[in-house]
């Protein structure tokens, strides 16, 4: 791919896009949906927050939800984030069986056949996992440490 084709660093579109626009254009083009929320980008690490348009005023400025973080190649889904696009994604999920998702779950990265690249939502059975950076026939594991599955 030439340099001219290569795709652009999201993280150069912070500030020069509306948020919500930026968020749902990165949603759509790698997983195919992009859920009708609020989202908004936040802090050195450009995390993105969302949550659900209420018309209840409630004096606060509270439900915000960490989605997940745009980073210089897409968008990377927390855990929470890939159960809110994952039943609705068309494209870049990866199901794994029980023995892959144990290992997932307790910070493994996984072996994968395909040579694939990029961002994919991780689901096992009907539960959405987060998700993981395919690269050089690996999928890199982004559960964080506080939430790994410890296994004995």
């Amino acid at each position: 791919m030439a340099v001219s084709e290569e795709k652009a660093n999201p993280r150069n579109e912070i500030g020069k896009t509306k948020d919500a626009e930026l968020v749902k254009r990165l949603l759509i083009e790698n997983y195919g949906y992009a859920p009708d929320l609020i989202y908004l980008i936040r802090g050195n690490h450009q995390k993105v927050y969302a949550r659900k348009p209420c018309q209840l005023d409630v004096g606060r400025n509270d439900g915000w939800l960490y989605f997940g973080r745009i980073e210089s190649d897409g968008i990377r889904l927390t855990i929470e984030g890939s159960f809110l696009v994952g039943p609705k994604a068309t494209k870049n999920v990866i199901e794994l069986d029980d023995e892959r998702a144990r290992r997932y779950l307790a910070g493994e990265s996984i072996e994968v056949d395909e040579n694939l690249y990029g961002w994919f939502i991780m689901k096992w059975r009907s539960y959405y996992l987060g998700s993981a950076k395919a690269k050089d026939g690996r999928l890199l594991n982004y559960v964080p440490k506080e939430r790994r599955l410890r296994v004995e």
